[in-house]
């Protein structure tokens, strides 16, 4: 597959079989993700691979909206992203190094996710990027460090579904010269 088939192809998966995801291709897969670009090369995007049933069973019942408890519930994995504090967007002496200050930190990991994700896709494997849940419940939950910050959870799986690409806006409507 290549790089333009892999993006328009990719979709995101909220049904999965029940087959487990093999270590040996998640390492893979994290190992691809770790090649995305970072502020200043600081590479803060961190996972945390969840299988455990009593886990995910907590996630759903405590933590997550129903729409996206569906999801979790049939999937095999449940990847946390988290990230490093403090080291995107800033400085040497801890000052900003831009007017948006630590913002930057999601941009990175969005990007890590994004890369994960179709990286995921031409392993034959799908996703979906959720990013409502309760945060301070998982990130207690997860024993997540005090210098990290949960960003998003990724359902991963072998896909049950085949989903149609949603309409997507024109170009002209993207894009603008100057």
């Amino acid at each position: 597959m290549n790089t333009l088939e892999c993006i328009k192809t990719r979709r995101s998966i909220r049904k999965f079989k029940p087959d487990p995801v093999d270590h040996a291709t998640l390492e893979s897969l994290i190992g691809a993700a770790s090649y995305s670009p970072s502020w200043k090369n600081t590479q803060i995007t961190r996972y945390i691979a969840i299988e455990d049933s009593s886990i995910l069973d907590k996630i759903v019942t405590d933590y997550t909206p129903d729409f996206n408890a569906k999801i979790i519930k049939q999937a095999p994995m449940l990847i946390a992203v988290t990230f490093k504090k403090g080291r995107c967007g800033f400085e040497r002496d801890g000052s900003y190094s831009t007017k948006k200050e630590d913002r930057w930190q999601m941009f990175d990991v969005g990007v890590a996710s994004q890369t994960l994700c179709l990286a995921a896709h031409e392993a034959g494997l799908g996703t979906v990027i959720m990013g409502i849940w309760d945060e301070d419940g998982i990130t207690d939950l997860l024993h997540i460090p005090e210098d990290q910050e949960l960003a998003a959870l990724i359902a991963i799986g072998y896909p049950d579904i085949d989903p149609d690409a949603p309409k997507r806006k024109s170009v002209n409507d993207l894009l603008t010269y100057l």
